[in-house]
């Protein structure tokens, strides 16, 4: 038997990426599956893969969430967890974003887990369940040329920490934050040398994250091993956070002067 044996979920952005990764490790686990993403045919594909449901939806727009929700639960005869997990993302200076882009990236990466929880949690209050939000390490600590996008993941790790403590007990809410994971939308990176090397260098694990990487963490959380864990961060970036930008490189060079590291 799954982790996830009788659990009707569903997944925003779930038609590529970490999404489909997730979407798939939920099927395996035993739960029915319906992808929401803005990317009908990609969705359909996807739910056709895991023998799930799909809908063609904007996460921005709240009573399009609303409803494609509802018609989930009512195509998997109920619902018991969902993964927020629709975003989008850009590089610039933060004094070089249009009122416009601002307004996307907020809207899609905050408003659209408002709206899933909005849509799902009067469904999940009465039978239980579990919502995991995605949030990610720029959310914690700066990055470059990501103002606004860590802003609004600022935002979804405080606003699931309100919802974990207004719905418990009964709905538990947790949030997880991917460092650098290798997607189609990354890949790039990681074929050129350049930006591959130094990456796994200054990563403890030695690699880039995967797809499958977070998803596993998040069946964990959707599944009864998480059943004490509710308003918390879990962060998945092979320990990436850990050393110190200002100082790890120059005691790093004196253990190897010692001959010690």
């Amino acid at each position: 038997m799954g982790l996830l044996e009788g659990h009707r979920a569903i997944v925003t952005g779930g038609a590529s990426g970490i999404g489909a990764a997730t979407a798939r490790r939920f099927a395996a686990e035993g739960a029915v599956v319906s992808i929401l993403d803005l990317d009908g045919e990609a969705a359909r594909s996807v739910a056709e893969e895991v023998g799930g449901h799909a809908f063609e939806v904007n996460v921005a727009g709240t009573d399009a969430v609303i409803d494609a929700t509802h018609q989930a639960a009512a195509a998997m005869g109920g619902l018991t967890d969902v993964f927020n997990n629709a975003g989008v993302g850009n590089l610039k200076a933060l004094a070089s974003y249009s009122e416009k882009e601002w307004d996307l990236l907020v809207d899609v990466n905050l408003k659209g887990v408002f709206n899933g929880m909005k849509a799902a949690l009067p469904l999940l209050v009465d039978g239980g369940g579990s919502i995991v939000n995605m949030a990610s390490v720029s959310g914690i600590r700066p990055t470059r040329g990501e103002a606004p996008y860590a802003a609004a993941k600022a935002g979804v790790i405080a606003l699931s920490q309100s919802a974990a403590l207004e719905y418990g007990p009964t709905v538990r809410v947790n949030t997880v934050s991917p460092g650098f994971i290798h997607t189609p939308l990354t890949d790039f990176t990681l074929q050129e040398p350049d930006y591959r090397e130094p990456l796994e260098a200054r990563t403890p694990l030695g690699r880039a994250g995967t797809p499958d990487d977070v998803a596993d963490v998040v069946v964990f959380l959707c599944s009864d091993l998480a059943r004490y864990v509710t308003g918390h961060n879990l962060v998945v970036d092979g320990g990436s956070m850990l050393p110190s930008a200002q100082v790890d490189h120059v005691l790093g060079s004196l253990l190897r002067v010692l001959g010690e590291g």
